[in-house]
This record gives structure tokens, sequence and C-alpha cells, in this order.
């Protein structure tokens, strides 16, 4: 299969190309340097060149509270971009793979959100990320909404991460234990990609590691795992608070746990739970870490 990857040198994308390369598919990874998405007539004209069967579309603005006062840059590139992506992979034919996020919904919800609840989006980020999806479904005839959360894998920044680093250096630390997700490993969610692109299964999809928790215990977990799997010198003492305690520019969901109906009823792999893939990816970082 011939890809198209944007946003190839992001945190996940580096793991789409990396993860498809390595199931022998073609794939071409494009940073923002060599893809503006903002440009449509770019975006045409390389996708137009390379003719793939399928667009993973990775790129995005994710700062999630800078948004909050750059919203025509965030809507530039989430909606903007989005729709130039789409315009470009329904011209040439292809596939499109719109990664989107848990930030659609509004996170008062008691319950797991499903894949067609309504969005209710509060923070411009997640309102730019949901102006995405609608174009995505209004412009591509072939489209994968892929939804997922609170992600984190080798590259670049993120809470894992973090959090090891605060870990081995702060005394005291406290963690929010009223918001509670799934933390999803890159390289899982880049393997479940893999298998939804190859088939005609279109819609809008939920896609996080099985479980859920919240950043408090997420954290215990780091903690707990970076001492037994890497032998890690944790010194901080870890204590839960709440949002309020730690207000920020941009509203947080206090419920980002999405049900998984559309990955179960179109029979594929549902992601394993997020304790296994926590403790994988520490490993391989690990492992990264001592080279």
């Amino acid at each position: 299969m011939k890809v198209l990857v944007t946003g190839a040198s992001g945190q996940l994308g580096q793991d789409v190309v990396s993860v498809f390369q390595a199931q022998g598919h073609d794939v071409l990874g494009y940073n923002r340097e060599q893809l503006d998405i903002t440009n449509l007539e770019q975006a045409v004209k390389i996708v137009g060149q390379y003719q793939p069967d399928a667009v993973i579309h990775c790129a995005a603005y994710t700062a999630v509270d800078a948004a909050e006062t750059d919203v025509d840059r965030a809507y530039q590139v989430n909606a903007a971009g989005t729709r130039n992506m789409a315009l470009a992979a329904e011209k040439a034919g292809a596939k499109l793979v719109y990664i989107s996020t848990d930030y659609v919904f509004d996170g008062t919800a008691e319950q797991p959100y499903h894949e067609y609840d309504n969005t209710n989006p509060q923070s411009i980020y997640g309102k730019s990320k949901r102006a995405g999806e609608v174009l995505t479904q209004t412009l591509s005839s072939r489209y994968f909404i892929v939804r997922t959360s609170w992600v984190y894998g080798l590259h670049g920044n993120n809470f894992v991460k973090t959090m090891l680093k605060l870990g081995q250096e702060k005394p005291h630390l406290q963690v929010v234990n009223d918001q509670k997700g799934s933390p999803t490993y890159t390289v899982d969610l880049a393997r479940f990609l893999a298998e939804l692109v190859q088939t005609e299964k279109y819609g809008v999809y939920h896609a996080s590691n099985s479980g859920s928790c919240t950043w408090y215990e997420f954290t215990q977990a780091i903690f707990r795992d970076a001492v037994e799997l890497l032998n890690a010198k944790i010194k901080a003492t870890l204590e839960p608070c709440s949002t309020e305690q730690f207000p920020r520019p941009s509203a947080r969901p206090r419920n980002s746990v999405m049900e998984h109906i559309a990955i179960r009823t179109n029979g594929l792999h549902d992601l394993r739970d997020w304790r296994e893939a926590l403790r994988d990816f520490l490993k391989v970082y690990l492992a990264n870490s001592s080279k």
C-alpha cells in the first residue's frame, strides 16, 4: 500500500511511519517544512504526484493552552489544513485517516463516550479539531476519523517523560486526581491505524489503550513501573489534587474515557490494556536511553 503521512516528525507521525514501513508499506512522510498543510495548492500537488492509496493525517496544532489566544492559527491548521488534505486525498482517490481527539466532548458525562454521542467541545483546540472532523465528513467519500486520548511515545514531549523526569528531581509532586481518561501508546495506535486503513470500514472510531485511570493513578503506575523495570530512583512523594488547584487557560475534560464500539462492531482488534502498553513503552524508553 502507498501511504502518505502528514506530521511525520511529530510524536505519533514518527511511529506511524516506522510501523507502516515495518509492515512493508511504501511510506512517504512529510513534516511541516516539507508540506505546509495550510497551503491548498501545495497539498494537492504533493498528494497528486505521489498518488497514495491512503493519507494518514497526523499533522495538527496541539498546543491546547496556547490555542485559547492563538485562535486563528489553531483553526488554520486543524480546520483549513484538514480541509486541504481531504480535498487533496479525494482528488487523488485516496482514503483519508484524520486523527482527532477526546477534546471534541465536554467531559461531563458519567459514562464513556460513544462514537456518535453529541460532541460539545469546550476549548479552542477541541472546537478546531471538531471543525476538522466536520470538513473531513463533508469533503471525503472514504474517511476514517480516529479519536484518541492521552497520547505518549518515544518521540517528543509527553506526560510520561515529564513525570519520569520530575519524579527523579522533585521531592514532592501534586497530580490531578479528578480527570480520568485512557493513556494511549503511539505504537499501539499506529498498529491499529495500519489495520484500519486496509479496510473499507469507513466512519468514526475511538481508539485508545483499553481501561482508564486518573492522571494521579497514571503517575503512580509510571513511578511503580519505572522503579521495577528501569531501576529508576524516584524520590518524589505523590499527592492527589483537584483540577481547581491547577487552573489552566484551556478547559480539560473531566471524563475523557471513550467506548470502542466501532472497533468491536467492525471486527477489528482492540488496543491492549494501558498498563501493559506503559510497561512496554518504558522498556523501549530504557533501551533508547542507554544507547
